[in-house]
C-alpha cells in the first residue's frame, strides 16, 4: 500500500514526518521543478479539476495538501468561490502565502497548517474538497479519505487528482524511464534533495489506482465514483459524491 512507501525507508521517522520535512526542504524550488518536470502539463490537469467542480456549483471548498496553493488559486476562477487550503508543510504554505498575496487573493484563499487525517473542521462544513497529487503522501490513506468526506456536506463532492500508471506499452516504457531516471536526476540537481524525486516514482508505483482506488473511496463513504484518466493515463481525476 502507498502508506508503506516513505521518502527514506531507512529513517525511523513516520511517513507523515518525513513528507512534511521533505516538502519543507524543496519548497523554495518546488514550483519551478513542477513546471519543468511536468512540461507544464500539470496546469492543464488543474484546469480540468476546476471545470468539473464549477459545473456542480460548489462555492466553499477545502483544498487538502494544498502545497504552494496552485490548485486553490485555480479554483478562485469559479465565481464567488472561497477556498481553505491546508497542508502539513509550513515551508510550502509560506510559499503559497506569498503567491496568494501577489495575486491579490487573500480574501478568497486562506491557508493553514493542518493534518489531512485530523482536519480541524466541522462535519459537513464544505461544499466540496479537492486534493491534487497529495493522497499518495497520506500515512493512512483510508483515514485521510474518510476525513475529507466527513467535512463535505451530504450531496457534496470530493475531487482527487493523482498520478497513475499508463497502460500503453510503448508510452509506459518512455514514461517510466523519464520518471525513474531523468526526473530524480534533475530534481536532485535543482532541489538538492536526495530523496524527494526518487520517492515520487516509488510512491506512484505503489499507489492503488483506477477501480481499486474507486473501491477504497466507496469503502470510505464515497458514492457514484467517476474515473477520468488524463494524458494517456499519466494522471487520473477521481470524483465522488458524499
Amino acid at each position: 500500500m502507498a502508506e508503506q512507501v516513505k521518502p527514506n525507508q531507512d529513517s525511523a521517522l513516520s511517513k507523515k514526518q518525513q513528507v512534511a520535512q521533505m516538502f519543507d526542504d524543496i519548497s523554495a524550488r518546488y514550483d519551478f521543478l513542477n513546471r519543468l518536470l511536468s512540461l507544464g502539463i500539470d496546469r492543464g490537469w488543474r484546469k480540468k479539476v476546476r471545470k468539473a467542480l464549477s459545473a456542480l456549483n460548489h462555492k466553499y471548498i477545502l483544498d487538502v495538501a494544498t502545497g504552494t496553493a496552485d490548485l486553490a488559486m485555480e479554483l478562485t476562477k469559479i465565481k464567488d468561490s472561497n477556498i481553505i487550503g491546508v497542508d502539513i508543510s509550513a515551508g510550502m504554505l509560506a510559499k503559497g502565502d506569498v503567491k496568494v498575496a501577489a495575486a491579490g487573493l487573500q480574501n478568497r484563499i486562506k491557508l493553514q497548517l493542518a493534518d489531512s487525517e485530523q482536519l480541524p473542521f466541522q462535519d459537513g462544513e464544505f461544499d466540496a474538497a479537492t486534493v491534487a497529487f497529495g493522497v499518495r503522501n497520506f500515512e493512512h490513506l483510508r483515514v485521510g479519505l474518510a476525513e475529507m468526506l466527513r467535512v463535505i456536506k451530504p450531496g457534496g463532492h470530493l475531487f482527487i487528482l493523482e498520478f497513475s500508471k499508463p497502460k500503453n506499452l510503448v508510452f509506459s516504457g518512455l514514461y517510466w524511464f523519464y520518471f525513474k531516471t531523468v526526473l530524480p536526476a534533475v530534481g536532485r540537481l535543482v532541489s538538492s534533495s536526495v530523496n524527494a524525486y526518487s520517492y515520487l516514482p516509488r510512491s506512484v508505483a505503489a499507489f492503488p489506482e483506477g477501480q481499486e482506488f474507486s473501491t477504497i473511496l466507496q469503502e470510505c463513504g464515497g458514492k457514484n465514483v467517476i474515473i477520468k484518466p488524463l494524458t494517456f493515463g499519466v494522471s487520473t481525476l477521481y470524483i465522488c459524491e458524499k
